[in-house]
């Protein structure tokens, strides 16, 4: 790469400190609010295949509302105003389209009809589920978001010209709101689907919100949703700041487990997610957590801890409009440099300073690369095999550069890094951009890109990628899956995205900056 004009580092730099100067500014606001998510070790129907009747479906779903009943009392003992639930939490998964019917209820839409199940459940028949839910909101006095499956008639009032399934009906994955006087005041339906034959796609994509007084609009969806841009982008950009996502999330490392990458979308999106998983350790789904772009409440087990479901409670800041946040962005401009300069990074510092000799866009040697796959995608990659270095290495014309310096000059873990762009086939089609820092599995090199959970090694580090988007979600995820907060996260107006990150408090993982290139994701 050419160096950078000394006008072009200050204008990075100004960048830089202005989103930790927004970012600071929000979290300091007097307006916060209590949040909770619930991960909940679901009780399975242990022959899903077979139909059943519906007396026999409630019996089975009455054992997870239990659970949630005990959930959404404690959750409201310690001050919650809103309570999240998982995904497939009441009546779990693996369905065919028929041996799901005795669980559907059919949902009304609350854009079309005010109702509150609770207090007049005759309205609709066969809401037993709806109901239990809302009497839960309304006894605990909390709002509440809980996923279930959803029958409608064809054809839909929203979508009356759309084709109807073979069958004559619309099933859904959905959730409901609702709120804390029983109100259901939301319904939304998961767009992405992830091999749910029990469930149709919704013929068109649904973008649905609702409002409460403590702090203003929430966003819905769901699981797979979260890798594609229809519904999760839209809401982000829509300006909704507080996302709600209940998930029956299936781990994959190195880049995709569920702290790490729901936390990613918070702070790359500039979002608070509320992630409610479930617990099944037999399908490696573990990892809840309420995340913002400067904090992170989760819980993520480890092997050995016991299979069972875990409350997590936390007050957390009301983020202010995308308008409210560009408007004092403008002022940081014009006449804030004294506050900005007092939130500087060390990144930015360096940015400022004369430091050609160590600047992310100097010229530096090349080094040997090798190909390996990780997450089926083949990666190009080169070693972090000296003490301290500064590495370069592409994937077609999309390159990652990495300064680094081991803390332990005799580490004995084998490390590389990694650059990808395409598109991912496997499990769902979606376009990436990614560069990544990961801890090979082994001491070969043919063991990069494999799933590993622990190390030991610690660097100082100062990753960068040249993106070609502007949705890229960062990550450092330590041994035994904890997260750390990048100490300075830098986008430039030409998308170049630079994370840097020092005194690691755990072995590191993976240190990841996941660009996701939705507008290829058809070609």
């Amino acid at each position: 790469m050419p160096r950078v004009k000394e006008t072009g580092r200050k204008m990075l730099f100004i960048i830089a400190v202005v989103s930790v100067y927004l970012a600071s500014v929000i979290s300091t606001a007097d307006s916060s609010y209590v949040a909770a998510v619930y991960e909940h070790k679901v009780i399975l129907n242990p022959d899903p295949r077979t139909p059943m009747s519906r007396h026999e479906a409630l019996q089975h779903m009455q054992k997870n509302l239990d659970i949630y009943e005990e959930q959404a009392a404690r959750a409201a003992q310690q001050g919650a105003q809103i309570l999240v639930f998982p995904e497939d939490g009441i009546h779990g998964f693996n369905f065919t389209r028929s041996s799901i019917a005795a669980y559907l209820e059919t949902i009304p839409n609350p854009q079309e009809e005010s109702w509150n199940p609770c207090t007049e459940p005759e309205r609709h028949n066969n809401t037993e589920v709806l109901q239990r839910l809302s009497c839960m909101a309304r006894r605990n006095n909390l709002y509440l978001v809980a996923n279930m499956p959803d029958l409608q008639p064809c054809p839909l009032k929203t979508s009356p010209t759309s084709t109807c399934p073979p069958d004559g009906r619309w099933q859904f994955n959905t959730n409901v709101a609702f709120r804390s006087d029983g109100l259901l005041i939301a319904r939304y339906h998961k767009q992405n689907l992830f091999f749910e034959q029990s469930f149709d796609t919704p013929p068109e994509v649904e973008v649905i919100t609702f409002d409460t007084p403590f702090a203003g609009k929430f966003g819905l969806f769901i699981c797979f949703d979260i890798l594609f841009h229809d519904p999760a982008v839209v809401l982000v950009e829509m300006g909704v700041r507080q996302l709600i996502f209940p998930t029956a999330w299936m781990n994959t490392l190195p880049l995709l487990d569920s702290v790490q990458f729901h936390s990613a979308f918070s702070l790359g999106a500039n979002v608070t997610l509320l992630a409610a998983n479930l617990r099944n350790d037999r399908l490696i789904m573990k990892g809840s957590g309420i995340y913002t772009p400067f904090s992170a409440t989760y819980h993520h087990a480890w092997k050995g801890d016991p299979e069972e479901g875990r409350l997590l409670v936390a007050r957390v800041p009301v983020l202010e409009p995308l308008e409210v946040k560009q408007s004092a962005a403008k002022e940081v401009e014009a006449g804030g440099g004294e506050s900005a300069s007092s939130v500087a990074t060390d990144s930015g510092r360096c940015h400022q300073d004369s430091c050609d000799d160590h600047s992310p866009h100097s010229v530096h040697p090349s080094h040997p690369t090798f190909i390996s796959s990780m997450m089926y995608d083949t990666f190009t990659f080169v070693l972090l095999n000296v003490t301290q270095g500064d590495v370069k290495v592409c994937n077609g014309t999309f390159c990652c550069h990495l300064q680094y310096r081991w803390l332990l000059q005799d580490h004995k873990e084998l490390y590389a890094l990694g650059a990808f762009a395409g598109l991912h086939t496997v499990d769902g089609r979606y376009a990436l951009q990614v560069c990544a820092v990961v801890r090979c599995a082994g001491l070969d090199r043919s063991s990069c890109g494999q799933e590993v959970e622990e190390a030991e090694s610690k660097m100082d580090f100062l990753l960068e990628g040249n993106f070609d988007t502007k949705y890229v979600y960062p990550s450092i995820l330590t041994s035994r899956m904890f997260l750390e907060q990048p100490e300075s996260l830098e986008k430039a107006a030409d998308m170049r995205v630079t994370m840097k990150h020092s005194n690691t408090k755990g072995g590191l993982v993976t240190a990841c900056l996941y660009g996701r290139m939705y507008h290829l994701d058809n070609e």
